[in-house]
Formats: structure tokens, sequence, C-alpha cells
């Protein structure tokens, strides 16, 4: 494979960030998984089909789980009072222990249920239906909390941490800073081992951490010099440590109100040897594995309030009668009743392959894991939309659900990687071996500019001469300059009936590599930071992995024998997805050469430069900004706001002592 970061015309910058990339993830899967795959042209049907399916007792276990936990919600939960007022109660945590919520993926050894992913995704999607806030609580506690002791602390670690996760503390993951958000390796919490070798001092801030308030375990990302160079380490702190300050349990927020999510300030602080997690040095390993659960867990979120929404838009279109006639009956509104019921039937098969796959430990599943976030989250958002329009002005009114939900939900397109940002991930990163792969080929046998007669002929010619590269330069020559595709990957494992459905899969798979390939020619170096293009080759293989595991869903589903309304539902909505799919694939595809790119850039430079032009006092600027406004920006008026004061002390918030914890 060549190296991208030595392909001419990269830019220095876009080098360093290559290299800080490749350093962040890793080294690659040997195999590669669906993702990947479908950049090549090819589908891998041995990981897509049949559709993953909970072992039978586990979803005995996990229907009885979900029958009681919306028995509750539906009864007991307090919503409303926590939208409003801003707060779980500690009652409602403490009843979320009491039922196994908190501690469901804990092995049973530790106090926990030991359910797989699917169980406690299907009851993340329960808690999404009816409480925004409480679902983001239980996934911040779970799926990036003490899932970090759970893969990667010791025996000892386990032992002593987990049996409180199970019951009875939180858990807070302490990643994001001031001046880190989406940029994980830039922590600036730095971490160095004592002179007499028994602990860490740490020494720094981190913002946004969900429950930290009220957490009993903190998992903190931190800088440690190691050999000279910077690399993050993953640190267990307890509240109650000397040095730790929580100085601000919260802010008001827009929506998921009820979430607490902490600014916390270490200083000094002595953190024993042992409450090292995994290695020195490999802080983002655990990181970047804890994203991969916390991803799915806000889809599922995402999906039950997307599914309450559309359920009361729907009964809501039929019941609500303008010019004597309901709106249902109105085209516009049956199709948002389409578009929803397509999207939900969509991201629900999406979510329930990803965690079937988590399940299975599936090796390559951090670019599935991305891609099935980006969509639930967008398509949920898209399908709350739909039902607030339906809805009209009844729909913003506080009391009824969809207003909540429709706050709830936009902080989802946001949180655990903008979807900006994984967009070029995505491309990134599921492209890589592709273009690495081309790029081998190119500084074989291509004829470089830069170089002489001679020179070029002295390496192309032996490199000709070789099978292997000859087998690979015949047919992406013909591909790229004469257009000819390769034949499209067979589907074979489906139901008959869903062959005319497979095929067309087939051929927009085989499409999508082949204007990979064409748009990485025509952009060349330029393509690394080209985000807009790279976004349409990104957002069609979302739409090719939605629509595949929407088709083996159906399959599914289909082989199950499954009958009544509800199937017929689930079969239209699939088949409106893969319409759907196709129109934005075929739209991202006419975009790549039909575009308003040019007069995008001349727009966006003119529109900053105006901006500028405006004093700095009217902006609210970011608080670490590298530049000099800082000191003159906008300070907004909180005085109406409720605030939420500083709250270092562990026995306030329902902690024991730690004892033995932190010592």
């Amino acid at each position: 494979m060549a190296d991208l970061k030595k392909m001419k015309g990269v830019s220095e910058a876009d080098r360093k960030m290559l290299e800080e990339a490749e350093e962040l993830l890793g080294a690659e899967p040997e195999s590669m998984g669906v993702a990947k795959n479908l950049f090549w042209g090819r589908f891998r049907q041995d990981l897509m089909l049949p559709y993953p399916q909970q072992p039978a007792d586990e979803k005995a276990e996990c229907d009885a789980l979900v029958a009681k936990v919306e028995d509750y919600l539906k009864n007991e939960h307090p919503s409303i009072q926590i939208d409003q007022e801003q707060e779980i109660p500690r009652w409602v945590i403490d009843k979320l222990f009491g039922l196994g919520v908190l501690g469901m993926t804990i092995p049973k050894e530790y106090g926990g249920l030991g359910m797989g992913i699917t169980s406690y995704n299907r009851i993340l999607e329960t808690i999404g239906k009816y409480c925004g806030s409480t679902a983001v609580l239980v996934s911040a506690h779970q799926s990036i909390g003490c899932k970090a002791v759970m893969l990667f602390g010791t025996d000892e670690q386990k032992t002593r941490w987990l049996p409180k996760l199970a019951r009875e503390w939180l858990s807070a993951f302490c990643l994001s800073e001031p001046n880190v958000g989406c940029d994980a390796g830039g922590q600036e919490t730095r971490c160095e081992v004592s002179e007499d070798g028994e602990y860490y001092i740490l020494n720094g801030e981190k913002k946004w951490a969900t429950s930290g308030a009220i957490s009993g375990l903190f998992t903190v990302m931190s800088k440690q010099n190691i050999d000279g160079k910077d690399k993050v380490t993953a640190l267990v702190c307890h509240p109650d440590m000397p040095g730790i300050d929580i100085y601000q349990k919260n802010r008001s927020k827009c929506g998921i109100r009820g979430t607490w999510q902490a600014r916390i300030r270490f200083k000094d602080v002595k953190v024993p040897k042992e409450n090292l997690l995994h290695k020195e040095g490999r802080g983002l390993n655990v990181a970047l594995t804890c994203l991969n659960y916390g991803r799915c867990t806000l889809s599922a979120g995402m999906l039950g309030g997307a599914k309450r929404a559309m359920d009361q838009a729907i009964r809501w279109g039929q019941t609500r009668y303008q010019f004597n006639a309901p709106l249902a009956d109105k085209d516009l509104v049956k199709q948002h009743i389409a578009m929803m019921s397509a999207l939900t039937y969509a991201m629900d098969s999406m979510l329930y392959m990803t965690t079937g796959m988590l399940d299975r430990h599936d090796e390559d599943i951090m670019v599935e894991t991305a891609m099935c976030k980006v969509f639930c989250s967008e398509m949920g958002w898209r399908t709350v939309n739909s039902a607030v329009q339906i809805m009209g002005g009844e729909s913003y009114m506080t009391e009824n659900e969809v207003e909540r939900i429709f706050r709830d939900s936009r902080i989802n397109i946001i949180v655990e990687g903008s979807n900006d940002l994984m967009w070029s991930f995505i491309f990134g990163y599921g492209g890589k071996q592709l273009g690495e792969a081309m790029l081998g080929i190119k500084l074989k046998v291509d004829w470089d500019k830069d170089e002489g007669f001679g020179q070029n002929l002295s390496r192309i010619i032996p490199n000709l001469m070789q099978p292997r590269t000859l087998r690979a330069a015949v047919p992406l020559g013909a591909q790229v300059f004469l257009g000819i595709r390769p034949k499209a990957p067979s589907i074979t494992k489906v139901h008959a009936s869903l062959k005319p459905q497979s095929d067309r899969l087939a051929k927009l798979i085989r499409e999508h590599s082949h204007q990979f390939k064409i748009t990485s020619k025509r952009y060349d170096a330029e393509l690394v930071s080209r985000q807009v293009p790279q976004s349409r080759l990104a957002l069609n293989a979302i739409y090719l992995h939605a629509f595949g595991c929407t088709l083996s869903r159906l399959d599914k589903d289909i082989r199950d024998g499954k009958t009544g309304p509800e199937m017929e539902r689930n079969k239209a909505a699939a088949m409106h997805f893969f319409d759907l799919a196709e129109q934005w694939i075929h739209a991202n595809w006419r975009e790549l050469y039909e575009n308003a790119d040019d007069t995008l850039f001349a727009a966006a430079d003119a529109a900053m430069a105006y901006n500028s032009t405006l004093p700095a006092d009217l902006f609210v600027i970011p608080e670490r900004t590298p530049t000099d406004q800082r000191g003159e920006r906008r300070r907004p008026n909180q005085d109406a706001i409720k605030q939420f004061p500083g709250d270092n002390a562990a026995q306030k918030i329902g902690l024991d002592a730690h004892a033995g914890a932190a010592t």
C-alpha cells in the first residue's frame, strides 16, 4: 500500500493532519468490514445476511425488562418535570438502578444484568420514546462511562468499581475541554508521574462531562509525555480526591434539559498508579472504542423519540379536520407520513444491524458505528421535524411531548462527533485503503510530468512487467480513463421476492466505487482537504449501507412469516426508503459534476470579510479563542437563566466516601 501522506501535492498542513489521524486511529484491522468494502464496490453479504438476531433466552429476558421499563415510564416517570426543572431527581436514578437499567451490560458477577449491546439499545430506544434527558443519562453512564472500565480495566479494577457502577454510582467520561471538542487528540489536561512513582499528578480542565456533578467515578483523558512524545493516558478519578473542583454543575440548555454537564478543574490531583486504565499513552484507544457504543445508544434514543413523534403525528393527521377533511387526506401530508415511516424503519434496521455486529465482536466496526450515528441522528431529526409540521401550532405547545422531542433531538447531530466531521471521517477512513491502493498503482505506472522521459520509462516498463501490478493497473485504467465499470457485486442470500431490490443495490454499490475512483483522480491531492465532494461520497456510502441494512431486515421479516398491518407498513416503508435512498444517491453523484461549489467559496469568503468589520462586542466568542477578540466579546446576560453552582462534596450527591477507592 502507498502512503497518502507522501502523495505529491499534499500540503504540509494536510500531511500533518493525516499523520495525527493515523496515530489517533491506530493500525487498521486486517479484514475490512462492510463499509470499507462499499468503496471497493463489494458487498459483504456474509456480514449482512441473515440479519442479526438476539439469542432466544436473552431476547425473552430483554422483552420482560422492556415491559417493566415502559410501564414505569408511562406511569411514574416525571418527564415534564425533568424538562421544566432541569434536573433528574435522585429517586429516578435509584429507580433505574433498581430496575437494573444502569447496570444492564455489566457482567452478572459484578452485580449487573450481563446483557448484550442489542438488549441495551432496546432499553435506550424505549426510554427515548418518553424522555430524551433520561436516555442521555443512561447512555453516558454505560456506553462511555463504566464501559471503559468493563473493556479496559484489570480484574482488580473491575472488582473494585463495577459493583458500585452497577448499583449506586453514576460515571462520567471526561474528554471534552474548553479548547477540545471534535479534536480528541488535542487534550490540554496533563498528567505526569510523581517523583516517588506512586501517583500521576493531574492538572487541567474538562467541559461537558455529562453527570459529572452527580457521578462517583470519572474516566479522565490527559496528555502524558512518554519518551519525549505527548500521548493520551486514561485515568480513573473520584470526586472526593483533593484538587478536584466541580466548579459548575450544569448550564441551562435548549434540549435534554434534565441532563447535567459539569465543568471540572484538576489541580495537582494525586491519582494512584493503580487507577491507570489500559496502558500509558493508550487513552485515545479507550475513548474511541467507547464511542463505538455511545454512537449506537445515541441512535437508539433518537429512534425512540422519532417513532413516538411519528405515531403522534399520524394520529393527529387522521383526526385533525380542516376544510371538512382530515389532514391525512392531503398528498403533502401523506408525503410526510410516508417519509417518516420509511426513515424510522431504515433507522431501526441500521441500528440493530450495528448492535448485532458489536455483539458478535466484528473486527472492523468504526466506520459502521459512525454511519449509524450520522444516519439515525439526521433521519431522526427529519422525522421529528415532519411530525411538528403535520401537527402545526399545537406541536409547539409545551404540554405536547413532540415539542420536547423536537428540542431534545437537535443535539444528536452535534454530539458524539459532529455529523459534518463524521462525513469526512467516513470518506477518509472508509476509502483510505482503496485510495492507498490507487496511489500505489499510480506511483508505479502513471506518467509523472516532473520526471524526465527516461526516468518515466525506466519506472513504468519494469512495473508493467510484473503480473500483479498489471492485473491491478489494467482494470483501474480502463475504469478511470475509459469508464468501463467492473462487474457489480453478487447478492444472492436474500428472499427471492427481494431480488429486484438486491440487484438495484448491487448496481448502486458498483457505481459508488466508480465515482470514488473518478473523483479521486479528478481532484488528486486536493481531495484530502475538499470536504464538500468528500461529503457527497460519504453520504452515498451511508445511504448504501442503510439500503443494505433495510434490505437485510426486510428479508428477515419475510422469512419469519410476519403478516398483518405492521408487516404491511414495514414492507411499504422499506420499499419507499429504497426509492428515497436511490434518489439521494443519484443527486449526490450529479452534484459531483453540476454544483455551486465555486460560488460557495466566494460567497462564504465575502460573508466572513463583512462580518470581520462588525464590532466584536456584538458576538459570543469562544472563551479560549487564539484571536485577539477574547477580551472584547459580548457577555450574555444570564440574570433570567437558572444557574447551577459548583459542588465538589461527594457526600452531598448520595455517594459514600469512596473508602479504599482512591487509596
